[in-house]
């Protein structure tokens, strides 16, 4: 590994030389990296790039994502909506950060699922390790365990709270956050409700272990919301310039909740 990397990332001459090698030479020094050095890689030359994105199923993502995924995240289904190991490697880089979440919640080994503690009187979140500022972005979220009274999904600066005192709706209860509660189906920010979600009449309550596809278009300055294969709108609109993050609230014991990052999201 040490020569793999001596070759990949040493002096200008070591990468004038390892910048002929052939693609095939360059997979299996490339397969020793780790995923930071590998973003870093794929800014060097065209050659290193096109051998790094020519194939996301190739030796080098397989044997990235087999070091970084847990026996627990390759054996379940977490990332059945993921085609290749690319893109499950780069689902865990965007995944829930134990850094950045209530002291009442911890992230389950898989990487993907967050536990909250049973814990009274407590609302506790969580937010994503990445933030967006730029691009179009979409994740799947889902609810294992009953939703409690409030349970919130969507986006929030660095700057808003991850725990409080009470049974409220955390998320969205400031100007720093927006989010939809799945229990009431409202859509909620600044502290206030802001309409009902889907606009529907009689719209269907969320479903324990149902995913939802969170949209997040930093061009149009928009949050909307996916339930299967149907689009249930745009939720907010005129999101603020600012690095939003994927996050979430809840208020009970031993809930879990998976989320999963899907990259650019499909038109149409």
């Amino acid at each position: 590994r040490w020569r793999a990397r001596t070759a990949v990332a040493g002096p200008r001459r070591g990468k004038m030389a390892a910048g002929k090698l052939p693609a095939r030479v360059l997979e299996l020094l490339f397969s020793y990296l780790e995923l930071p050095e590998l973003l870093s890689c794929s800014l060097v030359c065209r050659h290193w790039h096109r051998c790094l994105e020519a194939d996301e199923n190739s030796e080098v993502w397989r044997s990235v994502c087999s070091r970084l995924l847990s026996d627990e995240a390759q054996g379940s289904d977490i990332l059945c909506s993921l085609s290749s190991y690319k893109a499950k490697a780069r689902a865990l880089r965007h995944a829930w950060s134990s850094a950045d979440c209530s002291r009442n919640v911890y992230i389950k080994r898989n990487g993907f699922t967050l536990h909250r503690n049973p814990i009274a009187q407590s609302t506790d979140g969580a937010r994503a390790h990445i933030g967006f500022s730029e691009g179009r972005h979409a994740w799947e979220i889902w609810w294992e365990g009953p939703l409690g009274t409030v349970a919130v999904i969507g986006v929030a600066t660095r700057r808003a709270p991850l725990q409080c005192q009470g049974y409220v709706a955390l998320l969205g209860s400031d100007d720093q956050s927006w989010g939809w509660n799945l229990v009431d189906n409202n859509l909620l920010h600044s502290g206030e409700a802001a309409g009902s979600f889907p606009q529907c009449n009689n719209a269907p309550k969320y479903q324990i272990g149902e995913r939802i596809r969170v949209i997040l278009d930093m061009e149009d300055k928009t949050l909307a919301f996916e339930r299967g294969y149907e689009f249930l709108g745009v939720a907010f609109r005129g999101l603020p310039k600012a690095s939003l993050y994927p996050a979430v609230s809840a208020v009970y014991g031993n809930t879990e909740v998976t989320m999963v990052y899907l990259g650019k999201p499909l038109d149409g």
